[in-house]
């Protein structure tokens, strides 16, 4: 696929790669099975995934994965139209997670998480139908902050995402190639290049939880004094000082004798 923006494509391509490269993401004879929603995140990182592996002196296959959670109104068939256009492996798998979600969800709590439980339970099933041992899910570096500021002001964990981890059925490991590329590069990039974003259709569709929509304009504020505070962020989760910390047991390890 040629991209409208060359630079920027370059510039995302590198930081997938760094990041690739910086936490062994993918390694030879890999089987990547790629969420693919519709949304602009993960079309990005499945077109990335692929100028990479043309290129990459390792080879790996990609298999993309749409979970259809039947909500009214999923449009599943644009996804499948463009990734056909550009000779992408695509399955999608229907489900009654609808359903579901309105006879569990309790009045006033979120849709996001249940959803968000249901559709990785299913990804991780199809992770092994397909034979892939790797799934890959496009959280960008923005979600890795939003995350980190969220366990610690409502939570009080400190902790956010890994880019890599071993997934809760033991089997498939979960990677996320986009973990040093900003949602400002994303946004141009998916509109440029007029990828067919399409709504999950669920009621709160593209809107933001509170609790995340504040952690976003908290860090739009901060940005206006330091345009780098995202950045920093992160590096603060690869710069971890144990004896610094109230955890017990980290202080029980890192006690001086």
């Amino acid at each position: 696929m040629e991209f409208v923006d060359e630079k920027l494509y370059k510039r995302i391509k590198h930081e997938a790669g760094r990041a690739i490269a910086d936490f062994n993401l993918i390694e030879e004879g890999d089987r990547v099975a790629v969420a693919v929603s519709g949304g602009k995140d993960s079309y990005t990182m499945l077109h990335i995934l692929e100028e990479l592996r043309r290129r990459a002196p390792v080879k790996y296959e990609l298999v993309a994965l749409t979970i259809d959670s039947g909500y009214p109104g999923f449009r599943s068939d644009v996804i499948a139209a463009h990734l056909r256009e550009h000779g992408f492996t695509h399955h999608v798998e229907a489900t009654t997670h609808y359903d579901i979600i309105k006879e569990k969800r309790r009045p006033g709590s979120s849709y996001c998480s249940i959803c968000a439980r249901l559709k990785r339970g299913a990804l991780y099933t199809l992770a092994q139908k397909f034979g892939c041992n790797k799934l890959a899910l496009g959280h960008h570096m923005d979600d890795f902050v939003e995350t980190l500021l969220l366990n610690q002001f409502f939570v009080g964990t400190l902790k956010a995402m890994a880019p890599r981890m071993l997934a809760d059925n033991g089997e498939t490991v979960v990677i996320r190639p986009l973990v040093y590329v900003e949602e400002r590069e994303i946004i141009p990039f998916a509109r440029e290049n007029r990828f067919p974003v399409v709504c999950c259709c669920c009621p709160v569709c593209g809107k933001a939880d509170i609790q995340r929509k504040r952690m976003k304009e908290l860090l739009k504020e901060l940005e206006k004094e330091n345009p780098t505070v995202k950045r920093s962020l992160l590096r603060a989760l690869a710069n971890v000082q144990p004896r610094h910390l109230l955890d017990r047991e980290l202080q029980r390890i890192c006690a001086v004798p």
